[in-house]
């Protein structure tokens, strides 16, 4: 008995990905009963993905189970392989999976594990930026993006004394732009080893006779509409 897969595997969010496994069994011929089953997390009460069955080798093994219908079987069990397909990936699909092999009447099942790498990889992508006020007419622009590996943030625009903060957790990271006081456009610029991302806002600050100030912003994302806002600050 034996079962062979990767160590780990990776693929790109949004794509597919191939979790191999093949084994072996010490009989010449079998045409019983055969149960392939993947499971995440833990090897025997781990969450069950995906699961087929054959009756014989004459029949394919047909599925009993395949979590949110995003598993499929490229193996021939018969043939002695158990790989499978996950489509559009997600975050949460990075996990420990164990592949495992059921044999009818024999006691000595056998399975192994293969580990979906930490995440699948992704260009950057922003996913938010804003301008903000604390309230003491003091002005903060925040871009926050996501990507695998995790990208690097920059902020460009008429200013470039401005204390910058950034945080960063799983596969998101902000740049908090401080202390804004130019007028004109703040470009964030997001980079990893799989391509960049860009959004802007446009930051106009007038101050009217009755000593308002009216702030105008223009945000400006690829991919989004423009959004204009008109802010009265007394």
């Amino acid at each position: 008995w034996s079962v062979h897969v990767p160590s780990d595997a990776t693929g790109e969010l949004g794509k597919m990905v191939i979790l191999p496994c093949t084994f072996t069994h010490p009989y010449k011929t079998f045409d019983r009963s055969l149960t392939a089953i993947w499971r995440i997390k833990e090897p025997y009460n781990g969450t069950i993905v995906f699961k087929c069955v054959s009756q014989s080798a004459s029949e394919l093994c047909k599925t009993a189970i395949s979590y949110k219908n995003k598993y499929k079987l490229l193996g021939n069990p018969w043939h002695k392989d158990l790989s499978i397909r996950i489509d559009n990936l997600t975050w949460t699909d990075s996990d420990r999976y164990f592949c495992r092999v059921e044999l009818d009447g024999d006691i000595h099942d056998k399975q192994q594990r293969s580990k979906l790498g930490s995440a699948a990889h992704a260009a950057p992508r922003i996913i938010n930026i804003t301008v903000n006020s604390n309230g003491d007419h003091t002005f903060q622009a925040r871009c926050t993006a996501e990507g695998e590996p995790v990208p690097t943030v920059t902020w460009t625009g008429p200013s470039h004394s401005n204390l910058t903060s950034t945080t960063s957790t799983n596969h998101r990271v902000t740049k908090e732009l401080q202390y804004l006081t130019h007028d004109g456009k703040y470009t964030c610029t997001a980079i990893n080893s799989h391509g960049r991302a860009e959004g802007a806002v446009y930051f106009y600050k007038f101050k009217a006779s009755d000593s308002s100030f009216f702030l105008i912003l223009i945000f400006v994302l690829l991919g989004m509409k423009v959004l204009i806002l008109l802010v009265i600050l007394s």
